[in-house]
């Protein structure tokens, strides 16, 4: 009877203990997330930039009411979490990403949040008339969406390898697309990963919630 009190069968001593490792992990993820507010958006594939970090597995939302980009290019890529990651899963510590390199950018009424066990880590920032400005901004996402695109000199199809628009060299052989300069409104990517060269967040707040972006 006591075994049956406890969710999934546990005796109360392995809840507790188990209670004890989520609010540790969710600590230790808080933390760096918070010293590193100041790069925040969404991110870095292999080879994009020369300093290359291995993900932590844990997906984030970013959202935006619209993206104004200088310097454009996207093209897949495969990131890699840390050996024996936690959050690998069945992916073999894999996942397959797009990337958005882009030289400069503006982004109005930016959030990000990411869930860690049960609440949300979640940030704003250039929500009072200033927008976020970025330079030289990688980020790799598994989705991207957006009420709507609109792209000056876009080209379809080339190899990743020789793109030029945004200063990123992406795989050799990987088809991709670039363009002189692109605006998204409603912007809601989902991410693994974000760097910049430099990130100016206006207004910027963070705290613990209840609900994501």
């Amino acid at each position: 009877m006591a075994t049956s009190e406890v969710t999934g069968g546990e005796t109360p001593e392995r809840a507790e203990r188990r209670g004890r490792v989520r609010l540790r992990r969710a600590a230790v993820m808080g933390v760096p997330a918070f010293a590193v507010a100041a790069a925040l958006v969404v991110l870095t594939a292999q080879g994009a930039i020369a300093a290359q970090f291995a993900i932590s597995g844990m997906p984030f939302v970013v959202t935006a009411d619209r993206l104004d980009a200088q310097g454009f290019e996207q093209f897949g890529a495969l990131d890699s979490m840390a050996e024996g990651s936690p959050n690998a899963g069945d992916t073999g510590g894999q996942v397959l990403v797009v990337v958005s390199a882009i030289k400069k950018a503006k982004l109005t009424k930016l959030c990000q949040s990411v869930e860690l066990g049960g609440t949300y880590l979640h940030i704003t920032a250039g929500d009072k008339g200033t927008p976020v400005s970025a330079t030289d901004l990688t980020t790799d996402s598994t989705e991207l969406n957006g009420k709507k695109a609109d792209f000056d000199n876009i080209e379809i199809g080339g190899d990743a390898s020789t793109f030029t628009k945004a200063g990123v060299k992406g795989p050799l052989g990987v088809f991709g697309q670039q363009a002189d300069h692109v605006v998204i409104t409603n912007l809601r990517q989902t991410n693994y990963a974000t760097t910049a060269a430099r990130f100016t967040l206006p207004n910027l707040h963070l705290n613990f919630s209840s609900k994501g972006c």
